[in-house]
């Protein structure tokens, strides 16, 4: 987003209009990404993902279209680069969206192939199906709206001061827990209140600014991008385990805590190099002692953010994030996410990898073990995919084991896995695998433990 301006932008801006700018852009901010709202069905939800679905319910079946449009422009846009390279093409905009490898270009392919395919409903059903390929088409159109109205309106979160209010005040303790700047809390926060998805999105355009390091951003996508609130009581409701939803979030809370404090101490997280992206201008936290306190630290730098920030570049960075998003993101997601839905619906791959936990699940005393072992890792390819399949399972402390899981594993293909991959964010497929693998390990334990606590 927009980073400072001109000398006479700081220097007419009076300290008043300076406190507004930083103040009402950031209230805003925050009431829309993360503020818990009634939905009008009963419920609570976050008012960015109401909006979205608004939006999703009222555009119809024009976004399935829509996403066919975007990703034939991302390979033809890809083609032409490469062909032509035009120059209205090479610009630093240009470059981002279609300046992109042969590995990509295949990607981009295949997911124009799949949208075809799933949209039109044509080819074999294993692609389009109600458990394959429309699965992924329904979070693409979600996605389409999403990174919409996350484009235009994260800006309220990152660009108008808060930032640097609370990075102030929370670097000592992001720093020591989780070894990240205190201004990555506003990214954690998003996630564990807002969506997964959002939290990758604002720690992928804050590395890009140089906010943040390779590890800092890799840790950023990897280690905060829990489901929102209402995703998880969708898991609920297919485990039939509502009435526990208290103490199923808190087993989430703690398990998700010890595996955060523990992931950025260990391979791979540790083995990114703390180096900012090529060609950006670092602007790390300021980590000094304060002379004066820091709150009076955080109030300084919130303002003076304020006054200093461009409401044109703000919206001109927030339609090229937009851009961005569609183009970059969106066929990664399908191509990605339509296959290892596949492979997790028609094969019995996860069944086959998750029976080394079989003998584990008995030790730890975890009933209709060999049933709840097919459900561990399948996880990977899509969140939802775990729940499904245990909503069979008799015994009611493996169903909420499962369901609990399945959330603090945080990275699935369909979704936050795909968009991590088509980030500029510096993670790759096998450091994901390991990360699900190492989160797998590390929160089993805790979340079976507390499930004895609770039945």
């Amino acid at each position: 987003m927009s980073e400072g301006s001109t000398s006479s932008t700081t220097t007419t801006r009076s300290r008043t209009s300076s406190i507004l700018w930083f103040l009402l852009p950031s209230l805003l901010g925050v009431l829309i990404f993360m503020i818990p709202v009634p939905d009008g069905a009963g419920s609570l939800g976050i008012p960015i993902a109401l909006i979205s679905d608004s939006l999703t319910t009222a555009l119809g079946s024009i976004v399935s279209w829509a996403i066919i449009v975007l990703v034939a422009i991302s390979v033809l846009g890809s083609l032409l680069w490469w062909t032509a390279r035009p120059a209205f093409l090479d610009t630093r905009l240009g470059r981002t969206l279609f300046d992109i490898g042969w590995a990509w270009m295949a990607v981009r392919v295949v997911g124009l192939i799949l949208a075809v395919l799933i949209v039109i409903q044509i080819g074999p059903e294993e692609v389009w199906g109600e458990n394959t390929g429309m699965v992924i088409l329904d979070l693409a159109t979600v996605l389409v709206s999403v990174f919409l109205l996350a484009g235009l309106l994260l800006p309220l979160l990152l660009s108008f001061g808060l930032l640097d209010f609370v990075g102030a005040l929370m670097t000592r303790l992001m720093r020591p827990l989780f070894r990240l700047p205190g201004r990555s809390s506003v990214v954690g926060l998003s996630s564990w209140l807002g969506d997964g998805s959002i939290g990758v999105l604002m720690a992928n355009q804050q590395y890009v600014q140089g906010y943040y390091t390779k590890r800092e951003a890799a840790v950023l996508g990897t280690t905060f991008n829990i489901v929102s609130v209402t995703f998880t009581v969708v898991i609920l409701e297919y485990l039939d385990l509502q009435h526990m939803f208290l103490r199923f979030y808190l087993t989430i809370v703690v398990a998700g805590f010890i595996a955060g404090i523990i992931m950025v101490r260990i391979p791979p997280l540790t083995r990114i190099p703390d180096e900012y992206a090529e060609g950006v201008t670092p602007k790390p936290e300021d980590e000094t002692r304060p002379q004066h306190g820091m709150l009076r630290r955080a109030w300084t730098n919130g303002v003076q953010r304020g006054s200093e920030v461009r409401l044109s570049s703000v919206i001109r960075n927030g339609l090229s994030n937009v851009l961005e998003m569609w183009i970059v993101v969106v066929p990664g997601v399908l191509a990605i996410g339509t296959v290892s839905v596949m492979l997790a619906e028609h094969t019995p791959l996860f069944t086959w990898l998750g029976a080394p936990f079989v003998p584990v699940l008995e030790l730890m005393q975890v009933p209709e073990a060999e049933a709840a072992s097919g459900t561990l890792l399948i996880g990977f390819a899509d969140m939802l995919l775990p729940a499904a399949f245990a909503a069979s399972i008799d015994a009611e402390i493996t169903r909420f084991i499962i369901g609990a899981l399945s959330i603090t594993q945080l990275i699935f293909m369909s979704e936050v896995g795909g968009i991590l991959l088509a980030s500029r964010i510096p993670v790759r497929f096998h450091h994901l695998v390991a990360i699900f693998l190492l989160r797998t390990v590390i929160t089993l334990p805790v979340i079976v433990a507390m499930a004895h606590l609770f039945y």
